[in-house]
């Protein structure tokens, strides 16, 4: 009978934790630009731009020229369009100077068909991989035609 109460008083002693803590962490308040917790570093937009979206992006261009042929290089695949993606993001925290909407319009829908590659190449479905691809680069180029006056056109 000792033993039975010892171990159900053990069990109801691990399930604590359990019960009290959630499976997901939770934010207690939503994150915004006015939360001090988000400096973004003191580097000019270029750099920026070169520093976080270069190199993913050509290595994503060499994984869209044909469909990956092992779960390695799906799994390149993937984690380069969720390094872009969520980069656009970090576009959100780097306001211009002038025609902010237009800035946050661009950056979502570049970090919406990012999202949708990220989708496809979970799936391993290389053609709709591809088709988001193209749409996230025509997201970024239109953002490349109007803030850089057509510089840094990127290829599919």
């Amino acid at each position: 009978m000792r033993y039975l109460l010892f171990v159900l008083s053990t069990l109801g002693l691990l399930a604590v934790p359990w019960v009290l803590c959630p499976s997901q962490p939770t934010l207690a308040h939503p994150v915004s630009l006015a939360d001090p917790q988000i400096k973004p570093l003191d580097v000019n937009m270029h750099d920026f731009m070169e520093g976080m979206f270069q190199a993913p992006y050509r290595r994503l261009k060499v994984s869209m020229a044909k469909e990956p042929a092992d779960n390695a290089l799906w799994k390149q695949l993937r984690s380069d369009t969720l390094i872009l993606a969520e980069g656009c993001n970090l576009l959100l925290t780097r306001l211009p100077e002038k025609d902010g909407e237009d800035w946050v319009a661009h950056s979502t829908a570049s970090r919406d068909a990012g999202a949708e590659v990220y989708s496809a190449a979970k799936q391993k479905d290389f053609a709709k991989s591809r088709g988001a691809y193209e749409k996230m680069l025509t997201h970024c180029n239109a953002c490349h035609k109007q803030f850089e006056n057509g510089k840094h056109i990127l290829e599919p």
